[in-house]
């Protein structure tokens, strides 16, 4: 589904991120992409949206070229992004965030979205709430919500259990696996949180200096505590 080759990107010229990563997902993969603060797990899922100005390498999706694609483009070719800080339009209501996820999804475009409302009930229940006054969990629900509407191939995001209570969380981590497992739906998740990880992931990718270093099954975490001291200490 996805195969991304010596992908190179940052925010200056000639000081890239990346540094030549490699990475596959085939369909259906949940993938946890873990690694210490500053080895490029945002840059990546930024690249991946076309969002970045420097990038150079191949990322293959659904078998087309888009590297050189403006970020819309890539949006309506499959792929939804739920970005660090969830960036929902505060002013606007619940039903009007759902709105804009459907923009530029010509297949979508007059389809319910009801059906997320089905795995975020919170969210039927404030449907005319404005996003702004929800909390933190139910912001992120609603941006999960958002992205899921316009019926995606591959869901990225980025840091889902940042300023959430762990239960919440948890609440969060269980919901995803149930869209993963009964949407056929391929993810990519930059997480830190172990918990999170653990009860979401099939498998982690470990990113070091811009570089996937290492990859193992999520089992494979609790028989070898040393490698998350490797690439998560300090």
């Amino acid at each position: 589904m996805l195969q991304v080759r010596d992908l190179q990107a940052g925010y200056i010229r000639g000081a890239p991120v990346l540094r030549g990563l490699d990475l596959d997902l085939v369909r259906g993969d949940c993938i946890a992409l873990m690694g210490r603060n500053g080895m490029g797990k945002t840059t990546f899922v930024k690249a991946l949206m076309g969002v970045l100005p420097q990038i150079s390498g191949s990322i293959r999706f659904l078998d087309q070229e888009i590297a050189a694609l403006p970020p819309y483009r890539i949006s309506n070719a499959g792929i939804a992004y739920v970005p660090q800080g969830r960036e929902i339009f505060p002013d606007f209501t619940v039903e009007q965030n759902l709105a804009m996820g459907r923009i530029g999804k010509r297949k979508q475009r007059n389809e319910p979205v009801d059906f997320v409302y089905d795995y975020f009930p919170v969210l039927a229940e404030r449907r005319k709430q404005l996003g702004g006054t929800m909390s933190g969990g139910q912001q992120q629900q609603l941006a999960i919500a958002r992205a899921l509407v316009g019926r995606p191939d591959l869901l990225l995001l980025d840091e889902p259990s940042e300023g959430i209570q762990p239960s919440i969380v948890q609440e969060i981590a269980a919901i995803l696996r149930r869209i993963v497992e009964q949407e056929k739906m391929t993810v990519l998740v930059v997480e830190q949180n172990l918990d999170l990880v653990r009860r979401l992931a099939d498998h982690v990718r470990f990113i070091e200096n811009g570089r996937i270093q290492s990859g193992v099954a999520v089992e494979e975490i609790n028989r070898n505590p040393a490698m998350i001291g490797r690439y998560l200490s300090v």
